[in-house]
């Protein structure tokens, strides 16, 4: 375990390239689908599943819920 109570920024500041990956394939597909199926979501409840998704992961390293092997070795705990 890293932080047992991280702050938002330094979850953020955490994402990985594989977070920041997951945060456009996910969000670009659904406002692809969103578009073309004219549904009647918001535009922030289209993109928001991608940023949670990598917000999950980050947080859950940092928690020590997740391999954090890297995360260990950069904040020396």
């Amino acid at each position: 375990m890293v932080d047992r109570n991280p702050p938002f920024t330094k979850t953020v500041a955490n994402f990985s390239t594989l977070d920041y990956l997951c945060l456009t394939t996910i969000t670009g597909v659904f406002v692809t689908v969103g578009y073309l199926s004219m549904a009647s979501i918001s535009r922030v409840g289209r993109s928001d599943g991608g940023f949670m998704y990598a917000y999950q992961n980050s947080i859950g390293r940092l928690m020590g819920f997740f391999p954090n092997h890297e995360e260990v070795a950069r904040y020396k705990k």
